[in-house]
């Protein structure tokens, strides 16, 4: 899920139209150290770098290095703070936004960033000839975007939508010249060229990528960014296997891994004192794991035959042998801690003497008692046999688990890894029976169109199962046109509520802590902010 997020702030100062233009003070540490190598698992390497067409959260982090938008969070109080933007103003009916351009501002090529690359990186979402429909649902509501001067620009609004700040002033900024020609710039899968604070110095396909500090960032010697970007170098590993990046991280060989809880617990027992574990709490959405049935096979189409599925997920077994009781049963489709999730949805418990009578409901029976179930469709029989399709190795022993439930009453789950690319590919295609993924956290203030909204299962788009439910797509069109938050959450809870009864997904755990891990070497100024963790204001205590 995109990390876009609320747009408060924005809407309670289009009332006003005034401007806002105020930098901040620093964040963190000031006086932080500089230079130094920070050495980070990516863990898995991006399928393509170009921002205009990745989708996984790999690519992301490293746009995040290497790209600017036009405004950005601040990580503590969530409020808005100006990037490649200096300033912005609103109308008084909040339905267009201008924003100046920050002066002297370049590419890592060193050609100066203009007005004309802010509405060219607004354009490209929405032209055909680039595969940006991911991204799209975001920018529906967005009319069009006008350079209104030389260094101005104004976003123009078709419809209501609590979210139409967030997204303009969230809008990655790409250069033209490297992108404009979609013949070209679509083969730029390996490299970047962007306004942030590093740059891509070199990459080793298959290993690891080193960024380099970027000597003419526009932010740099600016008072809000100091104590941010503090390291001269930071080399991101491709390093797929758990087990394998907690080695590293004892050696040295990283400095920072996120944990899961049976890392946290079991994996870490025997760190060396070079590493020191965290665990924490913040506001930041919290992601969650899935199975996730294609819509389009018709196994899953039946309601009854998707939850009998769900009741023999044991989630509680699952949750005491993998993850020491530190997480939650998810309860539906985005992080229950949420204020948008309905707080009385309860879990769907394991449940096989349930789910057999659900099957039973259905048709589902061993006619012709070879051991698997089977039920006619179309005139011809069909079992309950299907392959679940996952990429991480890590989560294999959960599948294996449910693999063994569903067995013991007549399912044929068969499990297939698939290396992540290949996966992707798959998804795109709509060419599986079911598969195991999950989703980031999302925003703050939640937006479920990009994943639920049947609109998203276009190519491109995140709804990869194809599930289509017109109720659920008018309560989430008529909660993107409510501005007021507070009316806004229980409609988002309606739809919490409506996603989950339909099952969709076999919905699996929502985590309780922040946990990760780093080496000694690292400073923070502290373990997290109240909504991200924070790295990007880490420094190395020893070079």
């Amino acid at each position: 899920m995109k990390n876009w997020n609320l747009a408060i702030l924005a809407l309670a100062i289009a009332v006003s139209g005034v401007a806002f233009a105020a930098e901040p003070g620093a964040v963190g540490n000031p006086g932080a150290p500089q230079g130094g190598t920070f050495l980070e698992n990516l863990g898995l390497e991006p399928e393509s770098l170009n921002p205009i067409t990745s989708t996984d959260i790999y690519a992301r982090q490293v746009q995040a290095y290497t790209l600017d938008s036009l405004m950005e969070r601040d990580p503590d109080t969530y409020e808005w703070v100006p990037q490649l933007a200096e300033k912005y103003e609103t109308s008084k009916d909040g339905k267009q936004f201008t924003f100046t351009l920050r002066k002297g501002a370049t590419w890592s090529d060193g050609k100066p960033v203009t007005i004309e690359d802010v509405k060219f990186s607004f354009d490209v979402i929405f032209d055909t000839k680039y595969n940006a429909a991911h991204l799209r649902p975001y920018y529906e509501n967005i009319e069009k975007a006008e350079v209104v001067g030389t260094d101005q620009i104004r976003f123009t609004t078709k419809t209501k939508y609590f979210d139409n700040f967030s997204v303009v002033a969230e809008l990655t900024v790409l250069p033209k010249h490297i992108y404009g020609n979609p013949t070209e710039g679509m083969k730029l899968n390996r490299s970047l060229v962007g306004s942030g604070p590093y740059v891509i110095e070199t990459y080793d396909k298959g290993q690891s990528m080193v960024l380099a500090k970027n000597k003419t960032w526009w932010g740099n010697g600016l008072p809000q960014m100091k104590g941010r970007w503090n390291f001269e170098k930071i080399r991101m590993r491709f390093i797929k296997d758990s087990n394998i990046a907690i080695e590293a991280l004892k050696k040295g060989d990283i400095h920072f891994h996120e944990l899961t809880a049976e890392e946290f617990a079991k994996k870490t027992e025997n760190l060396p004192k070079t590493v020191v574990k965290v665990q924490t709490q913040n506001l930041a959405p919290k992601s969650f794991g899935y199975v996730g049935w294609n819509f389009k096979n018709e196994i899953f189409k039946d309601r009854d035959t998707r939850l009998a599925l769900y009741h023999l997920m044991n989630r509680d077994e699952m949750n005491k042998k993998f993850r020491y009781g530190m997480s939650l049963p998810a309860t539906g489709p985005w992080y229950q801690q949420s204020e948008y999730a309905d707080p009385t949805a309860k879990p769907v418990s394991y449940d096989p003497k349930k789910a057999v009578e659900l099957l039973k409901k259905v048709g589902w029976t061993d006619s012709d008692k070879d051991g698997t179930l089977d039920r006619t469709v179309a005139g011809a029989k069909k079992n309950l046999s299907f392959t679940l399709f996952y990429a991480n190795k890590d989560n294999e022993k959960y599948y294996v688990l449910y693999q063994s439930d569903l067995k013991k009453v007549g399912i044929d789950m068969k499990l297939q890894l698939l290396e992540w690319n290949a996966l992707l590919k798959k998804l795109d295609e709509k060419q599986f029976d079911a598969v195991a993924l999950g989703w980031g956290g999302g925003s703050v203030d939640n937006d479920p169109k990009q994943i639920w909204h049947s609109a998203s299962s276009a190519a491109g788009g995140s709804n990869y199962i194809s599930y289509s439910n017109p109720t659920v797509d008018k309560m989430i069109d008529e909660a993107r046109a409510e501005l007021d938050k507070k009316k806004r959450i229980p409609l988002l809870r309606k739809v919490y509520t409506e996603i989950a009864n339909d099952v969709p997904y076999a919905f699996m755990f929502n985590d309780k802590y922040v946990m990760y891990a780093h080496n000694t070497k690292v400073g923070k100024p502290k373990d997290t902010f109240k909504y991200r963790i924070g790295n990007a204001w880490w420094w190395m205590t020893a070079q």
